[in-house]
Formats: structure tokens, sequence, C-alpha cells
């Protein structure tokens, strides 16, 4: 417990109110009372330096954490980790405990991106959950990871599928196809010309790829038809 709270009392020392205010209002779903105020980069410096300490083991170990920014720091801490199934196992003790998006979707795993055949089975797992913020991740990470060089069609209908009430949940199948508008425009365009997905996320993945600088104007004058 000593780690948990001198850590604690370090996230104070970048203590900014205004934009602790700021913050709570992105985040609508948590108590005010749990964000401490605290920018990316100072948590960013905090974690590095937590890295391979006893104080930092410890304070991976002290869950759930109280604070927004404690959340964030384990987080980034988990993204250092160079083991990959050492990280995967500290995310899955992890990912129950988020309880909001901006955690959800700060950390990438520097050691997913040389180990996608092993990556794959647990982001499946991890899409399938009933847990908002674990789907939530997995979604973001079959963005982040399986786009590219690595893309299969069928990744398409592993999101296509996931269904939920939640806005968290389907900002992101939206975020994601947006993102695959971008990255992978033939494979993704029949989702929305044959209006596979819920009508508000289909709507918010439209919106959210006419948004974006990396869809051609051609193919958003397109998309414009389909909103």
């Amino acid at each position: 417990m000593k780690s948990h709270v001198s850590i604690y009392e370090k996230l104070l020392e970048y203590q900014d109110t205004e934009y602790r205010d700021f913050q709570a209002r992105l985040v609508p779903n948590i108590p005010k009372d749990t964000l401490i105020g605290v920018r990316t980069p100072a948590m960013r410096q905090l974690a590095k330096s937590l890295v391979g300490t006893q104080e930092g083991a410890a304070f991976l170990e002290s869950l759930p954490h109280k604070y927004y920014e404690e959340n964030l720091v384990h987080f980034f801490m988990l993204s250092m980790i160079k083991d990959f199934d050492d990280c995967v196992d500290a995310i899955d003790r992890f990912l129950p405990y988020v309880d909001c998006w901006p955690v959800s979707d700060q950390a990438s795993p520097k050691v997913f991106k040389k180990k996608h055949d092993e990556l794959l089975p647990h982001i499946k797992k991890w899409i399938s959950s009933t847990h908002v913020y674990t789907a939530r991740f997995g979604i973001r990470m079959l963005m982040n990871e399986f786009l590219d060089y690595d893309f299969k069609e069928e990744y398409l209908e592993l999101v296509a599928s996931k269904s939920g009430d939640d806005y968290y949940l389907k900002m992101m199948v939206a975020w994601y196809f947006a993102t695959a508008l971008a990255k992978q425009y033939d494979a993704t365009i029949p989702y929305i010309e044959q209006h596979r997905l819920e009508d508000w996320t289909h709507g918010k993945a439209v919106q959210k790829a006419l948004e974006s600088f990396r869809v051609c104007e051609e193919h958003k004058e397109y998309l414009r038809n389909l909103r």
C-alpha cells in the first residue's frame, strides 16, 4: 500500500485543477473526485521511471486503483513490457478494472507488433468480452495492428458482429470502420453499401470517414450518398 500512496503523491506534484475540470467533461461516466488533473507527458514519464523497479511492480499488483491517472500510468507501464506473454497476462489482469475510454485507448504495447500470430487469439477473446472496455480495447488493437499488411476481410465481420448499446462500444466500432475505409476501402465499402452496421454506428462510421484526411475526396463523395 505504501508504494501505491507514493505514486499518488507523485501524481499530485503535477496536478493542474483546470486540466482536471477539462478532463472531467471528457469522461462523464466516472466520478470527478477520482481525477487528479495530470497531463499525459508527465504520466508517461512517471510510468517510464517505474518500469523495472520494486515500487512499480508493487503498483501493478495493487488493483484496483482509485484514481483515473493511476490507471493511465498502469497501462503506460504495461505498454513497455518486453515479453509478450508477460504483457498479455498483465493486460488480462488489468482490463476488468478499466472504467473509461481514455484508459482503454491510450496504451499500445510495443511487443504486439512483433507477435501478430500470437496476438490474434487474444484480440478475438477481448472483443468477445461482455465488459465494454475490454471489448473496446480488443477492437482498437485489431484496428492498430491488423489493418495494414496483416489485414484479412474476416476481421471486418468480427467487428461488425459486435453488438451492444453502450455508446463507447458503438463509437469504437464506428472508429474501426472509418479507419478501415481509409486503409482497406475496397474490402470495407460493401459493409457501408449494404448497411451491415446498426443505424447509429453506420452514421458515425461514415461521418468519421468524411472527417478523415486519410480518405480521398473521390471516396468521400461516394460516402456522402451512403449516409
